[in-house]
């Protein structure tokens, strides 16, 4: 999502730039990934999806609130249709797409969850072909073919550890990458206008007040009193896996361009799946591995095109 043109990193750029906005990619999407292994953590102190996502925007609020001001003061007002559209965006985005993904982490491995979100980019293309009748290329139909047959392989072998749990966290975290992809098809022009930092913050403003109210309008403000593990996980789960990624995303793509960051970006799935064996003790077989494998093969293929 950036305004910047595209260019040729490597003939643009001294090497050492290049290679640093290169680690800035990777740590970003590293971080961001390492939300659900701190997600799997906080749900071992019993506490829900509703909570759990609202100490998230709790905590990362402060930051998106003071860059939003900042640009609502040196920059002009948006136009009234910007604004509902902004809103719009923040609700299924940021707030739809979160919440949807950390009740799907209830039920699935973290591994699965973050290979089904991986699959983003071949919704978005589905939806653009569907909706707004563009073609699909047969190396297109290849990744995406390649994509969903290691969705199935490790699909199948987790539902060896509980088929309708399985099964109902699969859809809800299929229902997060949908919204999300809904969000980049209808982001597209609005970011080309109001530019990518102005929309991230904006849109996460929503998303917080969404979330925080429906923690308020669901839960007893009891809830708010959680043993301390609890906030340090949520500070961790705001700032380190929300808001920095975020950033760090955006300057890398300043730096390197949108499809080297983008292809930088698939170190996620991987990432997550051998931190949760390190952290949560989640196995990691063959079958994962093979099914890694495919999704990344399919999503490089598509980020290549």
């Amino acid at each position: 999502m950036s305004t910047i043109p595209a260019v040729s990193p490597q003939q643009s750029l001294p090497r050492s730039a290049y290679l640093g906005g290169l680690s800035i990619a990777v740590g970003g999407a590293v971080l961001f990934s390492t939300k659900a292994i701190v997600a799997k953590l906080l749900y071992r102190y019993q506490i829900d999806a509703v909570t759990l996502i609202a100490f998230r925007m709790l905590f990362s609020l402060p930051v998106f609130a003071a860059v939003a001001l900042w640009k609502m003061r040196t920059e002009a007002p948006l136009a009234p249709r910007d604004r509902w559209r902004l809103v719009g965006l923040g609700l299924v985005g940021y707030y739809l797409s979160s919440f949807l993904d950390f009740l799907g982490l209830q039920y699935i491995t973290v591994g699965l969850e973050r290979l089904i979100l991986f699959l983003t980019p071949t919704f978005v293309l589905l939806i653009s072909t569907v909706f707004l009748k563009h073609h699909i290329s047969r190396l297109q139909w290849l990744a995406l073919l390649a994509s969903y047959c290691g969705i199935v392989l490790v699909f199948v072998h987790d539902l060896r550890g509980g088929a309708g749990n399985v099964v109902l966290g699969s859809l809800l975290v299929l229902g997060s990458a949908t919204s999300y992809a809904v969000y980049l098809l209808g982001s597209g022009e609005l970011v080309k206008r109001i530019g990518a930092l102005r929309l991230v913050s904006y849109a996460m403003c929503v998303s917080s007040a969404a979330c925080v109210g429906q923690f308020f309008l669901l839960r007893p403000a009891s809830m708010l009193l959680q043993p301390l593990p609890v906030y340090g996980l949520s500070l961790l789960n705001g700032i380190f896996c929300t808001v920095l990624p975020v950033f760090m995303t955006m300057t890398a793509v300043q730096r390197i361009g949108a499809a080297t960051a983008s292809q930088a970006g698939m170190i996620g799935p991987v990432s997550t799946l051998f931190l949760g064996a390190l952290v949560l003790g989640e196995q990691i077989t063959n079958w994962q591995l093979a099914g890694t494998s495919l999704v990344l093969a399919g999503i490089y293929m598509l980020s290549k095109k």
